[in-house]
């Protein structure tokens, strides 16, 4: 089992409870949220309706061959997502978390196959930003995480960009942004290579 003991606590920023119940609706009805992450604005959407990732996909135009990834307070989050006994190859990796590094595990085979794309493992993360942090622990589940953009376009820094970029079609969750130059690292859980730097 993963030692979830030996993880170091995420700082948690909680959303004021106004944001969070707008986002619980959102969600709840298959929509999309944007919230600051370590480096950029985040899509994010329940990772359990398929209707919400297909809409996802479809409002940033991303190839639903490339996967998305799964931020989350803590490994309980992820869990449900990835194969039985698969969180015990991050056993090697706890002193990342959290923090700007996604893994790779294999996909548990309940998940639906865009948020895997068109490989057998899922990316996650536990994220040590406080306020995206926070937004999963209240809502009690892990969420989507793409950066807000249109596919190959410049990452959004800001809400206000979200907004004027997507306009009504998603719900802003409003805040700073960490101060990473560039998007988390991934790599591969079981051989530890560094698919992106």
């Amino acid at each position: 089992m993963f030692p979830v003991s030996r993880l170091r606590a995420p700082r948690i920023a909680w959303p004021s409870s106004q944001n969070v119940a707008r986002a619980r609706r959102v969600l709840a009805a298959d929509g999309i949220i944007a919230y600051p992450t370590e480096s950029c604005f985040g899509l994010g959407c329940n990772p359990r309706s398929p209707g919400a990732i297909r809409r996802l996909c479809l409002l940033k135009r991303r190839s639903r061959g490339k996967g998305l990834i799964l931020i989350a307070a803590d490994v309980a989050q992820i869990a449900p997502f990835v194969e039985p006994g698969a969180l015990q190859d991050l056993g090697r990796f706890k002193g990342f978390w959290p923090g700007p590094y996604t893994f790779l595990v294999p996909a548990s085979r309940k998940v639906h196959p865009w948020l895997r794309g068109q490989h057998r493992q899922i990316a996650v993360r536990i994220t040590r930003h406080p306020l995206a942090a926070g937004l999963c622990q209240a809502l009690g589940t892990a969420l989507v995480s793409t950066s807000a953009n249109l596919s190959g376009k410049v990452s959004l820094k800001t809400a206000a960009d979200c907004r004027q970029s997507f306009g009504g079609r998603l719900f802003v969750v409003p805040g700073l942004t960490g101060f990473a130059r560039k998007p988390s690292t991934i790599i591969d859980a079981a051989s530890g290579k560094i698919l992106r730097g």
